[in-house]
């Protein structure tokens, strides 16, 4: 079971709404109808409750996971683990619906059931924007209704998406984001119809999780850099949740190479994109994706070519348990401050959340 570690910026703590009523104080009279007759709604779940890597033990026992309410998620979390800070990630809007106007709805009550469950409650929680993936448009709306109210410190988006996120069609998206300061983050998983390969969709739910970090992240990562992102925008910053990250240095390698010989075809792209990644990206250390039994000099090699005290922000990705992975290892071989920047500093710098100063 992987070690949860306490005190830190916790980047990646999902909740989610017990059902879809109690949703219903928060979202629009006129879809109160559709919820009750189980047309629309949050239906299958990213991780089913018989699925191992879907609740550590203590959460299995607690009988809710993800929690469902704050005080599930003090007793399960924040008591025993004490956070400075943690940013709450809700996932289950993801295969919500497939009609944006509902999806527009689902996700501004979404929001505003964390603001007032959680947020509310505990000045250590900061909040994640759901927006509808088919609706750019309704999605810039939301992140602007909520922008302003710094308790939100990111953009959640679907690591999945129709096209990929760096196309022009979510321009409405990156504009607000970057208008409001805020991070984009994607997360593993997505809509309703998101195959996970250009090939069509997997066979099993083994197939179907493996490809949301192996196959689809570096396709995004390629995809804001390419299509010109970061020239338009160059304070946007984009946060990669639950993708693990040591695929980086081999997709870093090949992306400089081959700019060098078809830079033409994207003149915006000035720097090398690896330069880029480095500058704009972080990515969430939970899950790692590598054994816990890496000897120390292969995760020092693997640290150096990540550049990993300042690209790695810590996460729990609490409830969900990955097993024994090798982050333990790969803090140590960092050192005391790289420790202490990707357990909290790093994190605390690219979300703008304030943390006390060591005593």
């Amino acid at each position: 079971m992987s070690v949860i570690e306490s005190g830190t910026v916790d980047c990646d703590v999902h909740v989610e709404p017990p059902s879809m009523d109690a949703l219903l104080g928060y979202i629009a009279p006129y879809w109160h109808e559709f919820i009750r007759g189980g047309r629309l709604g949050i239906g299958h779940r990213l991780y089913p409750e018989s699925e191992p890597m879907s609740a550590r033990p203590e959460a299995r026992a607690a009988g809710s996971f993800p929690p469902h309410s704050y005080d599930e998620l003090r007793g399960q979390l924040l008591e025993p683990y004490r956070p400075i800070a943690a940013i709450l990630t809700c996932v289950a809007t993801f295969r919500g619906s497939r009609n944006p106007y509902f999806e527009a709805a689902l996700a501004t009550a979404v929001n505003d059931w964390m603001r007032a469950e959680f947020l509310d409650r505990d000045e250590r929680l900061r909040g994640s924007i759901v927006v509808p993936s088919f609706h750019p448009e309704a999605a810039a709306d939301e992140i602007d209704r909520l922008g302003s109210d710094r308790r939100f410190v990111q953009v959640l988006l679907p690591v999945r998406s129709e096209s990929p996120w760096g196309n022009v069609r979510y321009r409405a998206i990156h504009d607000a984001a970057s208008r409001n300061r805020l991070p984009i983050t994607l997360h593993a998983w997505g809509g309703w119809g998101m195959a996970p390969t250009a090939t069509g969709t997997a066979s099993t739910y083994y197939e179907d999780y493996l490809y949301n970090s192996q196959i689809v992240a570096p396709s995004q990562v390629l995809s804001l850099v390419a299509e010109g992102v970061f020239d338009r925008h160059p304070d946007l910053r984009v946060c990669l949740a639950e993708l693990g990250f040591a695929w980086l240095p081999s997709l870093l390698w090949r992306f400089d190479k081959d700019w060098k010989a078809l830079w033409r075809e994207t003149p915006w792209v000035r720097d090398k994109p690896s330069v880029y990644v480095r500058r704009h990206f972080r990515a969430t250390t939970s899950p790692t994706l590598i054994p816990g039994r890496t000897p120390a000099r292969e995760l020092a090699q693997l640290a150096d070519m990540l550049d990993a005290a300042r690209l790695l922000v810590y996460s729990s990705d609490y409830p969900h348990d990955h097993g024994n992975d090798a982050l333990g290892t790969l803090l140590a071989v960092l050192g005391e401050s790289g420790r202490e920047a990707v357990l909290r500093t790093n994190a605390a710098a690219f979300f703008d959340i304030a943390i006390p100063a060591a005593s």
